[in-house]
């Protein structure tokens, strides 16, 4: 197991990240909404990269993980500029980005932003959830709550209960993907399980139909979950990512 490396975020909190060394692009893996780097998707794919020889960065936001910061305190535009610190300061060159559920939004954001991008996978990917999931799914007294108070607590269903701040939503709106031209002019692929229950297929089918490109494709695959870390749906992934790269998936 390759060893933590950290450096300074844009905020001044430290953040933590993976580097496996190799042949480029380096793909990079950006996790989902509280979760981190030690995840099942992204060591996976970080021994398959290690055994192919490519490189491999994989990395926590603030609040996340191994990095410094309070989660409640953070919002998709903090998030997304740390992820961009680490890639700029540790995978300088082309980078393919694989986004899990808010990962994917993060990576649309990052593929206007950075120079080198050779590709994106999308693992459920989540955009504008703030938005289209939180706020949307909002009575008036949770959205009386989060502008009045400043957050909401919300039950999960895989940990403990979570607050979504007023920060979170109000910054969301500014960082929005689906209301604005996203030109992706390289291989993108998207995964999406039939039984999410956190992002629907019809977001899966909102960002492909708004993603302008000429090599953009959806995969549903029926009844894998929000998770899709089952061993199959693993190296569906693994595929997607060669394909991206634009090699032979079974070489």
């Amino acid at each position: 197991m390759a060893e933590i490396s950290y450096l300074d975020g844009p905020r001044g909190d430290r953040l933590a990240y993976v580097l496996t060394p190799g042949r480029g692009p380096c793909i990079v893996f950006l996790s989902g909404y509280r979760s981190d780097m030690e995840g099942t998707k992204a060591v996976h794919l970080e021994a398959w990269a290690k055994a192919q020889g490519r490189a491999f960065l994989r990395l926590d936001y603030s609040g996340h993980g191994a990095s410094g910061g309070v989660f409640e305190e953070g919002c998709i535009g903090d998030w997304a500029a740390d992820a961009e610190a680490v890639i700029r300061a540790a995978a300088p060159g082309p980078v393919v980005l694989v986004g899990s559920s808010m990962g994917g939004w993060i990576a649309c954001l990052l593929s206007q932003r950075l120079a080198a991008v050779a590709g994106f996978v999308g693992i459920a990917a989540a955009p504008d959830f703030t938005e289209d999931g939180f706020w949307a799914g909002f009575d008036e007294t949770q959205r009386r709550a989060v502008m009045e108070q400043g957050r909401v607590e919300l039950p999960s269903a895989y940990e403990d209960p979570y607050y979504v701040s007023r920060k979170l939503i109000e910054d969301g709106r500014a960082h929005l993907v689906l209301r604005r031209p996203l030109p992706m002019p390289w291989p993108v692929r998207l995964l999406q399980g039939t039984e999410d229950e956190a992002v629907t297929r019809q977001t899966a089918l909102a960002l492909l139909d708004h993603v302008e490109g000429d090599d953009v494709r959806l995969t549903l695959v029926k009844g894998a979950d929000h998770r899709f870390s089952s061993d199959d749906c693993l190296a569906l992934i693994e595929q997607a990512i060669t394909e991206v790269l634009g090699e032979n998936p079974g070489r």
